[in-house]
């Protein structure tokens, strides 16, 4: 039992499947690739053509990697076919950047189905239609648009992969620091200078080559910072 989603637009990324297995009463499905646009209708596919013997279904995302907004409509859903169906969902294993994005929504990255305010994933973060007034909406409204900056970074990150390898390779043999560090490095720098994470690779970059041009200022600023603080740390 597998499925598969279309390819989606950023370019070199996985594609989603899901396959699984059934055993007895419980299936067991195991998500690979990228949770974006799409990736809720190949979800509703698959548990359609579950068997209605089915009472359990529990999904292990270890095999997820990416995923932005279209996520959380992927757990809203689960969550919407297992009260329908009264059926027990759980997922479990979410790690690297899907669970950061578990975080900024406000969800448990245990599993964001348990616990209070699941009756959908979406609705956990997503304002009110009607204008809202109240600090909570206010609040929610805020961790979305976090959010919202936070998958855009990744995306733009993906689409500009090889100048950002160029930097940190420049920056792990400029400061003999890991790529792990170079790459926090890179993020730092973006954040402190308020500047796009492909355009401070590109600056680096630049900057390495014969004659090439020097950061400017506020970013030669906010690299120094981030290097010194890396070290520090």
């Amino acid at each position: 039992m597998t499925s598969a989603a279309s390819p989606h637009l950023t370019g070199g990324l996985d594609t989603l499947v899901i396959p699984g297995r059934v055993d007895a009463d419980r299936a067991e499905l195991t998500p690979r690739g990228e949770l974006v646009h799409g990736c809720a209708d190949i979800l509703a596919r698959t548990l359609a053509g579950l068997p209605d013997t089915v009472t359990r279904v529990d999904l292990d995302m270890a095999g997820v990697h990416f995923m932005d907004t279209a996520g959380l409509q992927f757990l809203d859903v689960l969550a919407v076919h297992g009260r329908q169906r009264s059926l027990t969902v759980t997922t479990a294993n979410w790690n690297g950047q899907p669970r950061r994005i578990l975080e900024l929504a406000g969800l448990d990255t245990t599993d964001p189905l348990a616990g209070p305010g699941t009756a959908g994933a979406v609705s956990a973060v997503t304002p009110p239609a009607a204008p809202a007034s109240s600090a909570v909406a206010m609040e929610r409204a805020e961790r979305l648009h976090v959010l919202e900056e936070e998958v855009e970074q990744l995306r733009q990150a993906i689409a500009s992969r090889p100048v950002i390898d160029q930097a940190r390779g420049i920056l792990m043999a400029t400061h003999g620091c890991t790529s792990d560090e170079a790459w926090h490095i890179l993020r730092e720098t973006s954040q402190l200078s308020n500047t796009k994470l492909r355009d401070v690779a590109a600056a680096v970059t630049a900057s390495a080559e014969a004659d090439g041009p020097p950061p400017s200022p506020e970013l030669r600023t906010a690299l120094q910072r981030a290097v010194a603080r890396r070290r520090r740390g």
